[in-house]
C-alpha cells in the first residue's frame, strides 16, 4: 500500500490491540475506527504519506499524546481515515539558552521539555495536568493554555518558528525563531489552534524564558460574600501591580470545589472558617518575593478585599497549596457526573459572569449544581453542571445535558465570550461553532481550509 511504503519500513502497523487505545479519547466520548496507523520517524516521511495520501483520496488524522478533551484525534467510526502518530519524532533538535529558544519535534513530550529546558538554567512556560503525556504538537494543533498565560501567554506567544507539512505535501520551513519577520502572512499562525486541518506539524521552535530564582505562593479566601471573584480580581491588579508583573498564576476556585476535595480525596482547605470563594496565586522572579507577598495581601485584608490568607513558607506547602488546584478535576469527577464547559469571557466580566451564569444555570434546572473555577486572570472558566445529588445523574444529564450546554453557550455569547478557551473544538463544539460563531470569521476559515486543503484529506470533520 502506498502509505506504508510513504512511512517506510517498520513505521507502521495494523495490530488491533496497538490501534486500540488511540481510537478513544480521554474522555471515553468518542470511539473511531481506522485500518492503520503510520508512525514516521522523519519529516521527509510525513511529506510522502500526505503525498501519498492526496493522490489516493485517503484522509489522516494526526494524533500525538490523545490528551485532547474535544475528539479532535480521533478518526471517523467509518474508517475511512489513517492514523499519524508524531511518537516517534519526540527529539529535542537544539536549545538555544542564549536566545532562550528550543528546538523540539512534535512528538516531544511536555515534561521532557520542562527537563531540557531545566537543565540550561531556563523555563517553558506552560504547564498543565497531562504534562507527562501531552506532545507539543498537539499543544500546538489546539493552542494550549494552562495555568501560566496569565503572564505567558498561550502557545500562540510561545512558538517563534515551526516546521509543518501542508495538505500538498510541502514542507514549511519556518524554525529560524526570528524575532522581527514582515514578510507578508504569517502561516505558522494559521496552524496554530488549527487541529491538524491545515497540515502536520512535525517540528517548533519554542519560546523559554530565564528559570526563575525565587517563586512565593498563596491562598485565600474571600469570605462568603458573592462577590468573592470581584475581590479576587481586585486582589489580582493590586499583585501585579506591587510586583511588576511577577504574578504567574492566579485560580479562582468556589468553595464547593474545596468541599469535593474534602469529602472525595480527603484534601482539607487551608484556611479556617467558611470562605464562598478562593483562590491560589503564584509569583516568580529573580528576587525573593515572599515579602512583598505578605505585604500586598495585608494591604488587601485592610481594605476589605480578601477575608483570610495563608503564605506557603517551604516548597512542600506550597506543593500542598496546588495539590488543591491540581486535583480539583479529579474530585469533580469521582463525586459524579458533569457537563463540562471550557468558556472565556473577557477578565472584567468574569467576576459577574460567574456568579449570575451559576445563578441562570441553577435556577433554570432545579438541584444541578454549577462548580465554576479555572484561571482568573485570562478569563477562563471551566463551567461545569453537575447532575443533583442522588444516584441518577448520568440518567438526569442525558435528558438535560444538551439543553444546559445551550443556556451556558447563549450566557457566553450573551457576554461577548468563547465557547472554547483552551480546549479545541474538535468534534465536540463543532455544530455549536457554526451556529454561534461569528458569520464573518466563519467564512474566512472555510475559504482558508478549502485553498489550502481542496482535497478535504486533513482530519476531516472536525473544527469547521
Amino acid at each position: 500500500m502506498a502509505l506504508e511504503a510513504a512511512a517506510g519500513d517498520g513505521n507502521w502497523t495494523a495490530a488491533p490491540d496497538v490501534l486500540a487505545p488511540r481510537l478513544v479519547d480521554w474522555r471515553g466520548r468518542y470511539r473511531g475506527a481506522t485500518p492503520l496507523l503510520l508512525l514516521p520517524r522523519t519529516v521527509d516521511q510525513v511529506a510522502a504519506i500526505v503525498r501519498a495520501a492526496g493522490r489516493h483520496r485517503v484522509a489522516l488524522v494526526p494524533q500525538g499524546g490523545n490528551t485532547g478533551l474535544v475528539g479532535g484525534g480521533i478518526p471517523p467510526t467509518d474508517g475511512s481515515a489513517v492514523l499519524v502518530g508524531l511518537n516517534r519524532m519526540a527529539a529535542i533538535r537544539a536549545v538555544d539558552a542564549s536566545g532562550l529558544t528550543m528546538t523540539v519535534e512534535a512528538g516531544a513530550i511536555l515534561s521532557d521539555v520542562h527537563d531540557a529546558a531545566r537543565a540550561v538554567d531556563c523555563a517553558f512556560p506552560l504547564s498543565l495536568g497531562a504534562k507527562g503525556s501531552a506532545t507539543i504538537g498537539g499543544l500546538i494543533a489546539t493552542n494550549a493554555g494552562g495555568m501560566q498565560v496569565l503572564r505567558h501567554g498561550t502557545m500562540r506567544a510561545l512558538v517563534v518558528g515551526l516546521e509543518a507539512v501542508l495538505p500538498d505535501g510541502s514542507v514549511l520551513h519556518q524554525l529560524t525563531g526570528l524575532a522581527k519577520d514582515n514578510t507578508g502572512y504569517d502561516i505558522k499562525q494559521l496552524l496554530i489552534g488549527g487541529e491538524g486541518t491545515l497540515g502536520i506539524v512535525t517540528a517548533a521552535a519554542l519560546r523559554l524564558v530565564p528559570a526563575p530564582r525565587h517563586r512565593a505562593v498563596a491562598w485565600m479566601g474571600f469570605g462568603p460574600a458573592a462577590d468573592g471573584p470581584r475581590r479576587a480580581l481586585a486582589v489580582l491588579a493590586r499583585l501585579r501591580a506591587a510586583s511588576g508583573g511577577q504574578v504567574e498564576s492566579f485560580e479562582l476556585m468556589p468553595d464547593f470545589g474545596l468541599q469535593l476535595l474534602d469529602s472525595q480525596l480527603g484534601l482539607r482547605a487551608p484556611l479556617a472558617g467558611k470562605h464562598g470563594w478562593h483562590a491560589l496565586v503564584e509569583l516568580a522572579g529573580p528576587e525573593p518575593l515572599d515579602t512583598l507577598l505578605v505585604d500586598t495581601l495585608a494591604a488587601a485584608a485592610a481594605a476589605g478585599e480578601i477575608a483570610d490568607a495563608t503564605v506557603a513558607a517551604s516548597d512542600a506547602q506550597a506543593a500542598a497549596l496546588w495539590r488543591l488546584r491540581e486535583e480539583l478535576p479529579a474530585a469533580e469527577r469521582r463525586d459524579g457526573p458533569a457537563v463540562h464547559h471550557d468558556i472565556a469571557v473577557a477578565v472584567a466580566a468574569m467576576p459577574d459572569f460567574a456568579v449570575s451564569a451559576a445563578n441562570s444555570v441553577e435556577a433554570a434546572f432545579p438541584g444541578a449544581r454549577v462548580i465554576a473555577f479555572g484561571h482568573l486572570g485570562d478569563g477562563n472558566l471551566h463551567f461545569n453542571v453537575k447532575a443533583p445529588v442522588g444516584p441518577d445523574g448520568a440518567d438526569y444529564l442525558a435528558r438535560n445535558g444538551a439543553a444546559i450546554t445551550d443556556l451556558v453557550y447563549a450566557l457566553v455569547t450573551a457576554a461577548g465570550g468563547s465557547i472554547s478557551a483552551e480546549h479545541g473544538i474538535g468534534v465536540l463544539k463543532r455544530a455549536a461553532l457554526a451556529r454561534l460563531g461569528d458569520p464573518a470569521k466563519l467564512a474566512a476559515v472555510r475559504a482558508i481550509k478549502a485553498a489550502l486543503d481542496p482535497l478535504g484529506i486533513m482530519n476531516p470533520g472536525k473544527v469547521i
